[in-house]
């Protein structure tokens, strides 16, 4: 075959390259030009498209990605941070973890199930080359309304894509979220986070250092499938009709990733290499011109030794491949017996594809032929940088101005309204069970798992001698951050770091999910930039710096985008996993509070989402100075032992936390309305700051002391009831959730109608 080889790029300046149909605008191919000095040749034009595109090189978001950075609050805990493959916290004892969360989404609308597994897989070595085993993942996961065809065809493929691929690799998945809204029709979300452990000397970095170190290509051999894949679909919006680029999406092998794990993590506690990376989005591309500019500068590379599975790939079509379970080592020459040898052990190809140089120049030879000779900062780095304009939307003030008042949108005003509510609330798809998702998954594989779904953050046991563990929760209300963005990324970050703290672990750290439409269209931009101010003042209020994250443009079918969600992660800490607090109740008397004020906030909440399909309004209040007072309270109750269960006040208010608490315990419970709330405004508003605890008649006095002096609301609404059938003229052993004080009554649910309501939603629409 032909190739198009530097020589030749020289000598016919004037050849036409089909630049644009890589994604490439003229103003970035006229710089590409600039910078080579000569058009480049297809194999450069194939790096430079794929680690230029959105999805690699953060065009549109890196002016406001700095903030970050600029506004990371002092903190003594983070070890690592962005802008390596994943941030690294220290969490005691020499322990350290490492977690990130990144998105998959437009993979998993063309092919939902290997979408969604690559996903995993791709999160997954993006943790082992940090130096870390792999002990969990989470599922951030957002589809189009549940009764929707084309939720039918893509749900199912992705969960079978999440559960599958990790079950194989037998990593707990312990956490997430299932969000069904109109707008993410077309435009599913499948973010994917995993979470590792290591020592602190077992940390690598990704950079090629150490002129004459060979460059190691090992893992799975390369293939067709893949092919631009996540980096140009993630770079461009689908047409009203669907994805008009349909690249072979990445295919993933779960068991190779599996002996990929265990090959990296023995060849690097064996001290075998001086850099890794793993091969993503751009693949190759992306890896060898990463590793370069982050080391020596320089790097040979031979391609035509690349271990292929089909021999008719072209160059380009090598460089821009994304076949998954692939690593890249930087190993000094005196090592390569060894490494090679470690994988031969674990059945792993590896390759010996280049050497480290002291050039500056990335240079790819193709059977003889130099067919790349770039700096290679100028395509890992170096790349555009956009400010794209942005304003606040025309529409923005109507929305707000909407808000869902009493007047508005017809609230319960009875008993009878109030106990019907209830039950359709339960079945709501945005709160009702979802078991038919979470029991696909394995959330218990290497025994280490302490808290799951559907738990406030899943919490793993890092040390079994000391009881150290990490919590991990993720959260976003993509309708609160549609009202206002700013708002609606503190409401993310408030929200998930109360998870953490809920459980008893001291939140630490974040990673982000940054999900939005075009940032080609203004009002779009000025969402995300709105969204990234909130969660930079937000972290630095809460003392919680970001360690990395991701962002996801392009998230929108034609004109109409997905509402702004960004997810955030939030890591915590806690010394004895013991000691968690679980939400279920579990002792008769037992006395149940409700911690933080309940005030008449609906805007973005699910009740009006559900029952009205209404949005509008102002955002509840988020003040982050009463969540971190709340979680001190929450891990310190934990530590001492007062709390016998727990669960945060979000999404369904007061009411479904308490249903969830019930039905999670199957033992029920006698409820009050305090006399100065409305019955409806107790149970559905979504005020935040709030969580529902349980506490031992003991412990009563030092929780309520502990509160006032923090000057924390606290207010008494309930008790532990298992004997309330004989009141109901029920069968013994029935169980009730009851609720005292509704407009001059009382009601009650069973606990079997209240787990019929909650459990039958999504078998019911997916069967």
């Amino acid at each position: 075959m032909s190739v198009d080889n530097v020589a030749n790029a020289a000598a016919t300046p004037e050849k036409e390259q089909p630049y644009r149909d890589l994604g490439v605008k003229d103003d970035e191919y006229q710089r590409i030009r600039a910078i080579l000095g000569r058009r480049p040749t297809s194999s450069e034009l194939a790096m430079y498209s794929v680690m230029w595109s959105e999805h690699c090189s953060y065009k549109s978001s890196k002016v406001h990605l700095r903030q970050f950075g600029e506004k990371k609050p002092q903190t003594d805990k983070l070890l690592v941070g962005i802008g390596e493959n994943a941030g690294v916290v220290d969490i005691g004892n020499g322990w350290a973890v490492t977690f990130k969360v990144e998105s998959h989404n437009h993979p998993s609308y063309v092919e939902p199930y290997q979408g969604a597994a690559t996903g995993v897989g791709g999160i997954v070595r993006d943790i082992i080359s940090m130096g870390a085993r792999p002990v969990a993942v989470m599922d951030p996961l957002r589809f189009g309304p549940l009764d929707a065809p084309d939720t039918h065809r893509v749900l199912p493929g992705v969960i079978a894509g999440v559960g599958g691929y990790g079950n194989c690799l037998g990593l707990p998945n312990i956490g997430g979220e299932v969000v069904f809204d109109p707008t993410y029709i077309g435009n599913p979300l499948v973010n994917a986070l995993c979470v590792g452990t290591m020592k602190h000397e077992d940390i690598h970095l990704a950079k090629a250092s150490g002129v004459g170190n060979r460059v190691i290509l090992y893992g799975a051999t390369t293939g067709g499938d893949g092919i631009g894949g996540v980096s140009v679909l993630a770079s461009e919006t689908f047409d009203a009709d669907g994805p008009a680029k349909r690249p072979s999406v990445q295919v993933g092998d779960p068991f190779m990733e599996k002996l990929l794990i265990e090959c990296t993590l023995e060849v690097l506690h064996a001290g075998l290499v001086e850099g890794i990376q793993d091969l993503g989005g751009a693949g190759i591309s992306c890896a060898t011109s990463e590793l370069a500019s982050n080391g020596e500068g320089g790097m040979h590379v031979w391609l035509d030794r690349v271990p292929l599975r089909d021999q008719s790939l072209s160059p380009e079509e090598i460089l821009m491949s994304e076949s998954q379970e692939r690593m890249c080592a930087i190993v000094p020459p005196q090592n390569v017996d060894q490494f090679m040898a470690i994988c031969r052990k674990w059945d792993v190809i590896a390759t010996d594809i280049g050497v480290v140089t002291d050039t500056g120049r990335l240079v790819i030879e193709w059977h003889g032929e130099t067919i790349v000779d770039v700096p290679p900062r100028t395509v890992a780095h170096d790349g555009p940088v956009y400010e794209r304009p942005y304003h606040r939307p025309s529409w923005q003030d109507a929305l707000q101005a909407d808000a869902p008042t009493a007047v508005r949108l017809r609230r319960p005003s009875t008993a009878a309204e109030l106990h019907d509510t209830v039950l359709r609330m339960t079945a709501a798809p945005n709160l009702a069970s979802k078991a038919w998702v979470t029991d696909q998954y394995d959330r218990y594989v290497l025994g280490n798992t302490v808290l799951a779904q559907p738990e406030d953050s899943g919490m793993v046991r890092v040390d079994e001698e000391t009881g150290l563990g990490v919590a991990l929760s993720t959260d976003c209300n993509g309708r609160v951050a549609k009202l206002d963005p700013y708002i609606g990324a503190k409401f993310a970050l408030a929200e998930a770091y109360r998870n953490v703290a809920v459980t008893g672990a001291t939140p630490l750290a974040v990673t982000n999910c940054l999900n939005f439409g075009s940032p080609e269209d203004p009002e779009v931009m000025w969402q995300f930039a709105e969204a990234v101010r909130g969660l930079a003042d937000g972290c630095l209020e809460l003392g919680t710096p970001v360690t990395g994250g991701n962002v996801s443009f392009y998230n929108q079918t034609g004109d109409v985008a997905i509402l702004p969600t960004p997810v955030v992660g939030v890591l915590g800490v806690i010394d004895d996993v013991t000691r968690r607090t679980p939400m279920a109740w579990t002792e008769d008397g037992d006395l149940i509070y409700v911690v933080g004020e309940t005030k008449d906030e609906f805007a973005g909440s699910e009740w009006a989402h559900e029952m009205h399909a209404h949005l509008g309004g102002l955002p509840p209040v988020v003040d982050l100075a009463k969540e971190r007072t709340l979680a001190e309270i929450l891990v310190a109750g934990s530590r001492d032992g007062l709390l016998a269960a727990a669960h945060d006040v979000s999404d369904g208010g007061i009411m479904q936390a308490l249903v969830e608490m019930a039905l999670r315990s199957r033992i029920g419970a006698r409820i009050w309305v305090p006399t100065e709330l409305d019955p409806f405004v107790f149970a559905y508003a979504e005020s935040t700051a709030r969580a529902v605890v349980v506490l031992p008649r003991t412990e009563e006095l030092r929780f309520t002391e502990m509160c006032n002096a923090r000057g924390v609301s606290l207010t008494r609404i309930g008790v532990v009831d298992s004997q309330l059938a004989a009141d109901a003229g029920a069968s013994e052993g029935a169980q009730f959730l009851q609720l005292d004080n509704v407009y001059g009554e009382t009601i009650r649910w069973s606990l079997d109608e209240l787990r019929a309501a909650s459990d039958a939603t999504l078998p019911a629409a997916l069967a």
